[in-house]
């Protein structure tokens, strides 16, 4: 494998052009259309216009959760707990305990936590209780009965990116969030699926396209920078993700394959390698690691796409089990040969970031020119930012 020089993928992000607040309508923003023929510019509630003919889009529709958390101590110490995923518990189950959980979490001043002290929060007598184990593990407890995911809703915080410099407001609670968005668990939003709205999926409907929905919840590691030089080295987040046998089903039918966000991509190209693993009888096939399809691409005669797929679908079949689940920490980077995805609506993402390196590897050098005709006209930045498509 080629060392992958980070700084090559870096560029000058004025501070001005990173969106603070999100645009009204969501529809309204700006969608940069890139083909190996050119670019041009139009507005993403054209977005149909621009989809190749009988294309199936994949959405991802993972709901976020309100996972920042405000806490005092006896001293009146502020103490944030960032909520990261359940600590040996599926999602489903821990947003559904009614009286005890454990999440692995980010602990802002720590060190104002004392190991052995209990931090409380009192909401219409409704007792959340804060306890600290070991590795940044969080146990919480309360004694409403409620499922935890209300306990949130009471008390957590939408968990805005860091380069928005303000306080989540009660807009940010419907804004940050996508209309179809339906599987509680992300800490981030997929933002690329900010900007659609009901008439957006109505005109794409009409246009002949599919949509599918697929789900990852998003983890904080998404916004961590690449600090290696080599970008192979840099430590990957893991994410949950799952998709259904329909979906697999309609990945093997004619039409553009288009991912609604990078991280959508990250599930469709992992599961093919998920294929992959289980047609070759390797340990643990449903967890992708960092550089496995590096790995994996060496070996020769290896599976084609119909043939990964169906296998997963013929181990649905025989388990009985209606979606796929799994962990992915896949790395996606130039050098990388991508067996689904044709296409991507995205937004416009940090300078020398995993998400920077998906980008090149699906559109080359490119990538660059890309993003100096964003930065010249002025297009918003990051999360709340506008919108591209590009096909390969």
């Amino acid at each position: 494998m080629n060392e992958i020089k980070i700084e090559d993928y870096n560029y000058i992000l004025p501070d001005n052009l990173i969106a603070q607040t999100a645009i009204e309508p969501r529809d309204a923003s700006k969608l940069l259309v890139y083909k190996k023929n050119g670019i041009q510019h139009s507005f993403f509630n054209q977005l149909d216009t621009f989809i190749p003919e009988n294309a199936q889009l994949f959405f991802n529709n993972a709901k976020v959760i309100p996972a920042r958390i405000f806490l005092s101590n006896e001293n009146n110490a502020n103490i944030e707990v960032f909520l990261l995923q359940p600590f040996k518990q599926d999602y489903f189950s821990s947003l559904n305990n009614t009286e005890k959980t454990k999440w692995e979490c980010l602990i802002g001043n720590k060190k104002k936590w004392n190991a052995e002290q209990m931090l409380s929060i009192n909401i219409d007598n409704t007792i959340i209780n804060f306890f600290q184990k070991e590795n940044n593990v969080v146990e919480i407890s309360w004694n409403s009965g409620l499922p935890f995911v209300e306990i949130l809703n009471l008390i957590g915080k939408m968990p805005l990116p860091p380069y928005i410099k303000r306080t989540a407001n009660e807009n940010d609670n419907s804004r940050y969030q996508t209309i179809y968005s339906k599987n509680e668990g992300s800490v981030a939003a997929p933002t690329a699926g900010l900007h659609f709205t009901i008439s957006v999926l109505d005109n794409l409907k009409t246009a002949g396209a599919t949509l599918n929905y697929l789900t990852l919840h998003v983890s904080a590691g998404t916004f961590l920078p690449v600090k290696v030089e080599n970008a192979a080295d840099h430590d990957m987040h893991k994410e949950y993700f799952s998709i259904n046998k329909q979906c697999l089903e309609n990945i093997l039918k004619d039409g553009s394959k288009i991912a609604v966000g990078t991280t959508s991509i990250r599930v469709l190209e992992s599961i093919y390698w998920c294929g992959v693993k289980l047609y070759l009888k390797r340990e643990n096939p449903f967890i992708i690691e960092k550089l496995i399809a590096y790995q994996l691409s060496e070996i020769e005669n290896l599976p084609n796409l119909p043939l990964a797929i169906t296998t997963l679908i013929e181990y649905l079949e025989k388990e009985k089990k209606g979606e796929i689940e799994g962990e992915t920490s896949i790395l996606i980077m130039p050098g990388y040969q991508f067996k689904i995805v044709e296409g991507l609506i995205t937004n416009f993402h940090q300078p020398k970031s995993t998400l920077i390196l998906l980008i090149a590897a699906l559109v080359g050098e490119d990538w660059r020119k890309i993003y100096n005709e964003a930065l010249k006209n002025n297009y918003r930045f990051l999360s709340y930012g506008d919108s591209s498509l590009l096909l390969s």
